[in-house]
């Protein structure tokens, strides 16, 4: 990948290779779905994970949960903001180079999306699990990045599950009808503005400000892209200039850019390794 280079902040160790964020990558026979709260949100935490992607020649998918019903800075703007919102998700994504058939709309209330959790909800209401099972199917979906589930924002804690726990039940054989099950090869989480879960931090014994594990570095030509983007959400302007001004704090001193990401595994088997050997010692 041309001006991409990733750091391995357990290894300490730099690669122009992807794999190091997506573990045996293969390039176009990828498909990666990026988990994105609202609208805008996989642009902001995951835009240059995205873009390499598909400089890599892979297909990036966005499922989009919340309908952004709640983005209005008018009262005049209050009824149709959802479709205005809409148009320019397409727009921002279209100029991104990703095109209007890889992105799904959940069209959750926005503030609401942990009510969505699970498959039946209340009676006869559903939740989000079928759908998003179909569609991870549906679209042989072999990497998922989930948004940051600590401390930054109720629907990213919801987004962030709803991606964790979909990830190995898309492989599973199970709601067969559902599609035919496609396993994901890889999760990693990214983050829109908060810090990140301190868990794998301590565990592996990295300084504990050090909260990812894996950092992308970027050319600047990518952080543009990912500006352009975010620019075509006019009916956001009034926070738009300061989320670009907010990026300059992503930028080294030779003018590239870092965005940060937690790999993690959403389904880990418990080693009874450990156990044996701490009752062995109480008992001899």
């Amino acid at each position: 990948m041309k001006g991409y280079s990733l750091l391995d902040l357990n290894t300490e160790k730099v690669s122009p290779n992807l794999d190091v964020l997506f573990p045996n990558w293969r390039g176009a026979q990828e498909r990666v779905c990026v988990y994105s709260p609202h609208d805008d949100d996989a642009i902001l935490g995951a835009g240059y994970a995205m873009r390499a992607a598909l400089d890599g020649g892979a297909q990036v998918h966005i499922i989009i949960v919340c309908s952004g019903n709640a983005g209005y800075s008018t009262i005049e703007a209050k009824d149709t903001i959802v479709e205005t919102r809409k148009r320019e998700t397409l727009a921002c994504y279209a100029a991104f180079g990703i095109p209007a058939e890889n992105i799904v709309f959940l069209d959750v209330s926005d503030f609401s999306a942990l009510s969505s959790l699970g498959w039946q909800v209340a009676p006869g209401r559903e939740g989000h699990f079928r759908k998003t099972i179909s569609e991870l199917r549906a679209r042989k979906i072999t990497r998922i990045l989930a948004p940051n589930h600590y401390r930054e924002h109720i629907d990213h804690i919801a987004a962030s599950m709803m991606a964790s726990y979909d990830a190995p039940q898309c492989g599973d054989a199970m709601g067969v009808d559902w599609g035919d099950p496609t396993p994901v090869l890889s999760v990693a989480e990214y983050s829109v503005w908060a810090d990140l879960d301190p868990e794998d931090a301590l565990l592996q014994k990295r300084d504990p400000h050090l909260r990812a594990n894996t950092v992308l570095i970027a050319p600047p030509e990518t952080e543009e892209c990912v500006c352009n983007g975010i620019r075509q959400y006019v009916s956001q302007q009034e926070i738009i200039a300061d989320l670009i001004q907010q990026r300059q704090a992503r930028r080294l001193e030779d003018g590239r850019y870092i965005e940060v990401y937690l790999r993690f595994d959403p389904r880990p088997k418990l080693d009874f390794a450990p156990y044996r050997l701490a009752v062995s010692r109480a008992l001899s």
